[in-house]
C-alpha cells in the first residue's frame, strides 16, 4: 500500500466541505435603519457590546451584531 500524502486535496468553489469565511460583526450605529429576514424592517434603538436592540413596530428585539439574518439599509 502506498503512504498517504498529507498535503489537503484542492476542493471544488462550490463544495459544501470548503472552508467557509468567518463572519465579521457589522457596527451599527442608533437610528439605523436594518431589515430582518423574520421581522422585516425595523429602527436601531441600542447598542451594547455584541448586541443590538432593534424596534420593529411595536416590539424591541436583542440581536447579535453577528447575526445572519440582520442586514443595514
Amino acid at each position: 500500500m502506498a503512504p498517504r500524502n498529507d498535503v489537503p486535496r484542492a476542493r471544488p468553489k462550490n463544495s459544501p466541505f470548503r472552508d467557509q469565511p468567518p463572519v465579521v460583526p457589522t457596527v451599527y450605529e442608533v437610528g439605523e435603519r436594518v431589515t430582518h429576514d423574520r421581522h422585516g424592517l425595523g429602527t436601531v434603538v441600542r447598542l451594547d457590546d455584541d448586541r443590538v436592540d432593534v424596534r420593529f413596530g411595536a416590539q424591541t428585539v436583542s440581536l447579535s451584531t453577528s447575526s445572519t439574518r440582520l442586514h443595514p439599509l
